[in-house]
């Protein structure tokens, strides 16, 4: 899958303009179940429309679903008809309505954060209801005792931060490559890929982690 246009300059040009206007996402929404507060789908646009649109930039997210799963496909259009894209994957823990409703929208507005690298300050805690771990509170609290127990004080659930401007445009070969060597299961994302040796080279170079995706890509 192609993820760019043949020609970026103009789109580059008008991203870091419309970056330089752009501020940090305030949180506007809570999630009952966690007791904190995230920042929504429609704070995050309503945060970054106002300079995209002034600097000819558009956004388009189509969710779908493939042999590897659902998925959205997040472009960002320049007025010149230069584009970028990629696709972020996710899989619900519940097929029906609800679950991948709420999946769709997770993945838009990481999506969306991530296409034109805005930031907010929350920790994405309505992502637990797309990851089906928030039933009620009382099976939220025996979960989460469950899942952070293995976790050590140096483990960083936020590390693909570090990388995301560089591996985003290839995140689905990225993905892809990482489920080939075993390090992901399938249905999930690069940014899943547990503490270790991928990751730690992913982080000292991402550059040369793109590339062995890149070898592993014309095979």
């Amino acid at each position: 899958m192609n993820t760019q246009s043949e020609n970026i300059a103009d789109l580059a040009i008008a991203l870091a303009k419309a970056q330089s206007e752009n501020g940090t996402v305030h949180k506007d929404a809570k999630n009952p179940f966690f007791k904190s507060n995230y920042a929504s789908l429609a704070q995050v646009w309503e945060t970054v429309r106002p300079a995209l649109t002034a600097n000819g930039l558009s956004v388009v997210q189509l969710p779908s679903q493939d042999t590897t799963g659902y998925y959205v496909e997040s472009m960002l259009i320049h007025s010149s008809g230069q584009w970028i894209k990629s696709r972020l994957y996710m899989k619900p823990v519940k097929e029906d309505p609800q679950g991948i409703g709420s999946l769709i929208s997770y993945a838009r507005r990481y999506a969306l954060q991530s296409l034109v690298m805005v930031c907010s300050d929350d920790l994405d805690d309505d992502g637990e209801m797309a990851m089906g771990r928030s039933t009620s509170v009382p099976q939220a609290r025996t979960t989460v005792t469950k899942v952070l127990a293995p976790v050590t004080p140096k483990e960083d659930p936020n590390w693909f931060t570090k990388v995301e401007a560089v591996i985003a445009p290839k995140a689905e070969s990225a993905t892809g490559y990482l489920i080939s060597k075993g390090e992901i299961k399938v249905g999930q994302l690069w940014t899943d890929l547990p503490a270790g040796k991928y990751r730690d080279n992913l982080l000292v170079s991402p550059e040369k982690f793109l590339a062995a995706v890149a070898k592993w890509e014309a095979k």
